[in-house]
């Protein structure tokens, strides 16, 4: 049975998802939750994520949530094109690297969190944008510093592509899509033009999926 993604196309955790899915080559059928017109919270999809959020993966009858424990299971159910490491320390790397976004970063930038800044504390939408990109710098400064002790070669942890990549490109994507300049990052420059040349990085960016905006 096909696997059904619950996403949206701005969703920079469904981007993850999807990449990994794509990358394991694993059929999926995706199924849009638009969250600006507030679509997470009606009844039928709160039957699926109680959260209100994406993304929501539905493989028969087991159903995930959360981006990071999504693309785990993946691995662990298809280990094969592997997106963890072998070493154990490779994998701690790898994970510290990974929550570096989806822990400390992306959960400041999603709708709910700008919501709350408007309606609490009047913030309009330049300075919405400005607290985004705020916080995005200061991940893609620590991500730079973390690739030049350690550089990619060429991705992350060798010759194929990763959960790490996976996660620095949701990184790097929601720095386009908000419009925070890279500076100073030969690293993750060089590691955001290898994983653009391939298909499942390509395929998955939010701005090709149903419902993007026109470039």
């Amino acid at each position: 049975m096909t696997m059904k993604l619950f996403g949206f196309w701005r969703s920079i955790a469904t981007y993850r998802v999807r990449v990994a899915l794509r990358l394991k080559g694993i059929a999926f059928e995706e199924t849009s939750v638009d969250l600006l017109t507030g679509e997470q919270f009606a009844p039928a999809y709160a039957a699926i994520n109680q959260a209100h959020a994406v993304p929501s993966l539905v493989d028969n009858d087991l159903t995930l949530t959360q981006s990071l424990a999504i693309m785990e299971y993946l691995e662990e159910r298809y280990p094969t094109p592997a997106l963890l490491p072998e070493l154990l320390s490779d994998r701690a790397y790898v994970r510290a690297l990974a929550l570096g976004t989806i822990a400390d970063t992306h959960p400041l930038l999603v709708p709910r969190v700008r919501k709350q800044l408007a309606e609490r504390f009047g913030a309009n939408a330049e300075a919405s944008e400005d607290w985004a990109r705020h916080w995005l710098s200061i991940g893609l400064v620590s991500f730079e510093k973390a690739l030049a002790r350690r550089p990619p070669s060429p991705f992350v942890m060798g010759n194929e592509p990763g959960l790490a990549d996976i996660c620095i490109m949701s990184h790097l994507v929601a720095a386009q899509l908000f419009h925070a300049p890279l500076h100073d990052a030969p690293h993750l420059e060089a590691l955001r033009a290898t994983c653009s040349k391939v298909d499942a990085f390509a395929t998955s960016h939010p701005l090709k999926q149903p419902g993007a905006p026109a470039a």
